[in-house]
């Protein structure tokens, strides 16, 4: 199933670095910036939450809160926070349940090899708990500063 711009976003329940549940619908009225990413501790993975750490006051301007989902475990996820500062929480999908509803679990290929992972990929749900914009196939290098510009045009557009 492919999620489209517009529908309600699939909601869940998810454990934090805490070991906290956090519910997608904790963040009604709120918009909210779902991250996949492979791994905690890999140069992109780490490259892109750094990128959301420095941009995350200019988020919360915009009503936004930061959520990262991988299928780490909260160990790694704790330290993967605290080694970088990230002040907003780290989502475990150790059964990759949430990344199969949001589309982001798939075939890879690497040196050869096929395995199922997360496709990196971004998702903006609306105050409402709508899909207002997805990107998938992220690439790392602008994605923070695009994802940005995108949200603050619709909350000036309000």
């Amino acid at each position: 199933m492919t999620l489209l711009e517009g529908q309600k976003a699939p909601v869940f329940s998810l454990m934090n670095e805490k070991g906290e549940m956090v519910h997608l619908t904790d963040f009604n009225g709120q918009n909210v910036i779902l991250y996949f990413y492979p791994k905690d501790m890999t140069p992109g993975c780490t490259t892109e939450a750094c990128d959301f750490r420095d941009k995350f006051e200019d988020f919360s301007h915009l009503n936004a809160v930061i959520l990262g989902i991988s299928p780490d475990d909260s160990n790694k996820h704790t330290k993967f926070i605290d080694k970088h500062g990230l002040p907003f929480s780290l989502l475990v999908d150790e059964d990759h349940a949430v990344a199969e509803a949001y589309g982001v679990w798939v075939l890879k290929k690497m040196y050869g090899r096929e395995f199922m992972g997360i496709e990196r990929s971004t998702f903006l749900i609306d105050t409402e708990g709508k899909l207002m914009k997805a990107w998938r196939k992220v690439r790392v290098k602008n994605h923070i500063e695009e994802v940005y510009a995108y949200l603050a045009e619709q909350e000036a557009a309000k």
